[in-house]
């Protein structure tokens, strides 16, 4: 994490990593097959640890629910310290739910196999 992703406490800001899961809850929907998606909840969402510039943050996604237009996915954020590489902390966790829309934005089906839960 950079300098410029921090908060008045020196931390990095909680609204960058909800940025994080959302890109990553988008990836994971995408990858399931899902075309031009949106944002339309993200839900439990608890901070459990500060993440530090220069911590190496992932996000881990799963697909958990599929809709007739939605994707539910869950997204995992652990956080490394270069100091110590062998400590993971486990940072914050959501489920993120996304909706497929077309070009105006109105909410379209997700392709048959996608709907029905398929994962390949």
């Amino acid at each position: 994490m950079m300098p410029r992703d921090t908060n008045a406490h020196g931390t990095i800001f909680g609204g960058h990593i909800l940025s994080l899961i959302d890109q990553a809850g988008a990836i994971g929907a995408h990858e399931l097959g899902a075309g031009k998606v949106v944002t339309v909840a993200m839900r439990e969402v608890v901070f459990k640890e500060p993440v530090y510039v220069g911590d190496l943050v992932s996000c881990y996604s799963e697909v958990v629910k599929t809709g007739r237009s939605s994707i539910t996915v869950r997204v995992q954020v652990v956080a490394q310290s270069p100091s110590n590489p062998g400590r993971r902390v486990d940072v914050t966790s959501a489920e993120v739910v996304y909706v497929q829309v077309d070009d105006r934005g109105h909410s379209v089906p997700l392709p048959e196999p996608v709907a029905q839960g398929e994962r390949g």
